[in-house]
């Protein structure tokens, strides 16, 4: 078998030509990606739903929007919350309740009691559900051209404004790439 290069802690952000209406658009953080498969979170689908209103304790300390996001089409039953620390790409020392993903970005515990970790955290996402891949399946997408694979940055997980983070990844892109930016939402009204 191939040694698959981690992809952890990049974004995969969607093909215009992507046609699976989950992925339409989408900018998804990979949290995990090895031989066994990938899973990560997108980070561009609010939904209408506040954090408060499911996990007490955890809406205060989410950015705006303070609402639940849809992290992907996998088990829309379960949370996982993103956080990132102020300062976390250069300090050792981890916060309890955070395990580092990439840099300053960590996943949070969400049974660890919100009052111990919010003097820690710099922003909070909570998202529903995940994105997840097979061993393979991601590299094949990625052979058919489905996803562009980019450096995350820490504001991605949290940006006030998921709708245009798209187009706002694309653009800070270097040559063609950011090019992508500019393709319409219906192409056949070009």
């Amino acid at each position: 078998m191939t040694e698959v290069s981690s992809l952890t802690g990049r974004l995969l952000v969607a093909a215009p030509a992507l046609t699976d209406p989950n992925f339409d658009r989408a900018v998804v953080l990979l949290i995990d990606h090895d031989e066994e498969g990938s899973l990560g979170v997108v980070l561009n689908r609010p939904t209408s739903v506040g954090v408060g209103e499911v996990l007490e304790g955890w809406g205060e300390l989410t950015g705006q929007p303070d609402v639940v996001f849809q992290g992907g089409p996998v088990s829309l039953d379960s949370a996982l919350a993103l956080a990132v620390i102020p300062g976390g790409s250069a300090d050792d020392r981890t916060p309890l309740g955070w395990r580092r993903v990439h840099g300053a970005i960590g996943l949070v515990d969400l049974e660890t009691p919100p009052e111990l970790v919010a003097a820690a955290l710099g922003s909070l996402r909570i998202f529903a559900g995940y994105a997840g891949w097979g061993p393979g399946q991601l590299e094949d997408e990625l052979g058919e051209g489905a996803w562009y694979v980019v450096e995350s940055e820490p504001g991605d997980v949290s940006a006030p404004d998921p709708e245009r983070l798209w187009r706002a990844v694309l653009r800070r892109q270097r040559g063609e790439l950011a090019m992508v930016a500019t393709y319409p939402d219906d192409p056949s009204l070009n």
